[in-house]
């Protein structure tokens, strides 16, 4: 997609200006801001990325539409603290939960709304096939669900033990990080299916 192309393209003009307004808001007060600061490394990174391979390969509006409520609820977590989100505890206690359930709705979420975006990748950059993309697109979500659970334990790690344990949110649970990986497979596969079905009935 060309630069003109982005000047006229609205819909991602507002997504852009809706991630930064809740950014800043965000900012203001976090329950504690050196975890704020970890947490948001992940969104200067994620952000840069596709800031930087723009040029060479723009996604769909639908897909940057995902990606945006994908960073506003990690923008939220980052906010309280995953362990710590009053949404989280208003779950736990109408369902009876023994854990602020916020992180497993974050991971899920993202396998849920990335997933197409992997697809889309597939499909027009690396020529895959489309019966092999649905799969591909899955096991995509695993592998980078699986190396971030492995930089965020490395980084849990060289930091103070206070600050680890509430960047990891593992809220004493030993199998979190491999949890957070099955509800990130369990999205993705719920959103592959919903869109497989989609693509049957449209044909």
């Amino acid at each position: 997609m060309t630069t003109a192309a982005f000047r006229h393209n609205h819909v991602l003009h507002a997504l852009i200006a809706w991630l930064l307004g809740f950014w800043v808001l965000t900012a203001i007060g976090p329950f504690d801001r050196r975890d704020w600061l970890l947490e948001n490394i992940l969104v200067f990174v994620y952000a840069g990325l596709l800031v930087v391979t723009y040029r060479r390969f723009a996604f769909s509006n639908a897909s940057y539409a995902l990606f945006a409520i994908f960073m506003s609820l990690h923008l939220v977590g980052a906010h309280y603290t995953y362990s710590e989100t009053p949404v989280g505890f208003w779950i736990q206690s109408a369902l009876g939960l023994e854990r602020n359930p916020y992180d497993r709705i974050a991971h899920f979420s993202f396998g849920l709304l990335v997933v197409p975006a992997f697809r889309e990748v597939l499909l027009r950059a690396a020529g895959v096939r489309a019966s092999w993309s649905w799969f591909l697109a899955v096991a995509g979500i695993v592998a980078f669900g699986s190396m971030y659970e492995v930089l965020e334990g490395v980084a849990a790690m060289i930091v103070e033990p206070e600050l680890g344990t509430a960047f990891l949110g593992t809220q004493g649970d030993e199998w979190d990080a491999q949890k957070d990986t099955g509800v990130a497979l369990l999205g993705a596969v719920s959103s592959m299916l919903f869109m497989r079905a989609l693509e049957r009935r449209r044909r």
